[in-house]
């Protein structure tokens, strides 16, 4: 596989913004990401990975000692600071607009890896159900997404950040391999140093790399999307007669019973998938 190189207390009120240079957004719509060197000051850095450290420990890492939080910036404030970065949010609202907002976040720690055994297939695109629910050809873009680097992945095999430059244009990788096999042709490591910043398109082909080094790989991710992509009625699921209400009626008005259950559903969060199921809907309507 190829590879590419590469504090402040928080702001209540927006900081100035300049516009970025036209190449970099004619780089960005052309291979679907673009590396923002060197971004973070050192004492931001280190600020930010005392935090990362602080939300490791209180998650509870897995197994292998990875962690995966989600809406990592409610667990501290100084989290808030990277987004509105002018650096990276210049580039944010030059492909999306002013209309938008941060409607997810997480934040991952991969130790070191095993070195045995082949690398897993992790080649995919962002948006969940959105790769499957929207029927154009390439599917429209929705959001954008800023993967922030702690550690330092400015080589290969240290957990990088992995894509297909120009993969945004297709729904499909033109053949889709099964654990173990090769990468998919074209792909690249982006490399980057400690406090880089990759802004890429949600719809790029992308993965996270094994981490054979000695460092743990720390990254925050930020995606930003239209301010529409929300509920336009929400009600509160605790409340005494939303809870009486059937598990159909419930998923109907908005409810979901995992974290992540309106963008990748588990059975309990689309009750409605069975109903249909029991209804002999066929299977094309329930994958």
């Amino acid at each position: 596989m190829a590879a590419l190189g590469t504090s402040g207390a928080a702001a209540a009120v927006l900081r100035r913004v300049s516009p970025p240079d036209p190449t970099e957004i004619a780089q960005f719509e052309r291979d679907g990401f673009l590396i923002l060197p060197d971004v973070l000051a050192p004492a931001e850095i280190r600020r930010l990975t005392t935090l990362a450290e602080r939300v490791r420990r209180r998650a509870g890492p897995a197994e292998d000692g990875s962690v995966h939080a989600l809406g990592f910036i409610s667990t501290a404030p100084a989290f808030a600071d990277l987004v509105d970065h002018p650096r990276v949010l210049s580039v944010v609202c030059s492909v999306l607009g002013w209309n938008l907002h941060v409607y997810h976040c997480h934040l991952d720690v991969h130790p070191p890896a095993p070195a045995a055994g082949p690398p897993r297939w992790r080649w995919h695109q962002d948006g969940g159900r959105q790769n499957l629910e929207i029927e154009t050809d390439p599917r429209p873009r929705l959001s954008v997404k800023v993967a922030w680097f702690l550690s330092d992945v400015s080589r290969p095999g240290r957990g990088n950040f992995q894509v297909v430059p120009g993969s945004h244009r297709r729904n499909r990788l033109p053949h889709r391999p099964e654990l173990g096999l090769p990468p998919p042709a074209g792909a690249i490591d982006v490399l980057a140093r400690p406090g880089s910043a990759v802004v890429f398109d949600r719809r790029l082909w992308h993965a996270r790399g094994e981490n054979r080094s000695r460092r743990t790989r720390r990254a925050l991710f930020l995606a930003y999307t239209y301010r529409w992509v929300r509920p336009r009625d929400c009600y509160v699921e605790s409340a005494p007669w939303f809870e009486r209400l059937s598990p159909v009626r419930r998923q109907l008005l908005g409810a979901a019973a995992t974290p992540d259950g309106h963008w990748l559903p588990t059975e309990s969060d689309v009750p409605l998938r069975s109903w249909m199921r029991e209804r002999g809907f066929p299977p094309e309507s329930l994958r």
